[in-house]
């Protein structure tokens, strides 16, 4: 389904609750892929089974087939209009995304009454610049939020994260990259740091 924003046409691609639907849980990708990354296929394929009915959002700039991602206000812009008609489904909305879409859902989740906000790889500092904190971003969701984050993400791993309040939850994902990753001499598997993730999320909801 495309949709028209200030930014050109998002598109959305429902994955439908199979049980008795209880929320809606839109997700956008970040600034270096699209929703073919891992772990929001994960979460398409396992949450309907938990009655949650998954959006995967993608950004006007992937649709008109461009390879680098505007400014967050323009982010924010094609976002918007996106999470509007999906509020007329009359289900508790979650906002959610990984790294650049996490920060889309943070930065707007007050705006849009969410009931909750799902980090994925929240990019807490740009590469080998842990001074550039983007922490404020997150720690302004106004509701409940869970990240989610890789042991060994170059954005932040979770060592690297201030001290949260009561509304935020942080779960590691074990030997996890940025895209949550794993290395082949792991001793988890890239299955299992996906249960990890999918299994945090139906907890969580």
């Amino acid at each position: 389904m495309l949709v028209p924003t200030p930014a050109g046409e998002a598109r959305i691609t429902l994955h439908p609750a199979t049980a008795e639907p209880r929320a809606l849980l839109a997700l956008g990708h970040g600034a270096g892929g699209g929703v073919e990354a891992r772990d929001l296929r994960a979460l398409a394929a396992v949450l309907p089974g938990h009655g949650v009915t998954v959006a995967l959002v993608e950004q006007p700039w992937r649709v008109a087939g461009k390879k680098v991602a505007p400014a967050p206000k323009t982010l924010d812009a094609g976002w918007l209009p996106v999470i509007a008609e999906l509020a007329g489904q009359g289900l508790p909305l979650y906002l959610g995304g990984r790294s650049a879409g996490a920060r889309v859902a943070c930065r707007t989740a007050g705006a849009l009454g969410a009931a909750g906000v799902l980090a994925l790889a929240f990019p807490l500092h740009p590469p080998g610049r842990p001074e550039r904190s983007r922490a404020e971003e997150l720690l302004a969701t106004g509701c409940r939020t869970l990240v989610l984050q890789g042991g060994r993400d170059a954005f932040g791993a979770p060592a690297e994260y201030p001290a949260l309040p009561e509304t935020h939850t942080l779960v590691e994902v074990p030997y996890g990259d940025h895209g949550f990753a794993v290395p082949k001499r792991a001793p988890v598997s890239q299955e299992e740091a996906l249960e990890v993730i999918t299994g945090a999320v139906v907890d969580w909801l």
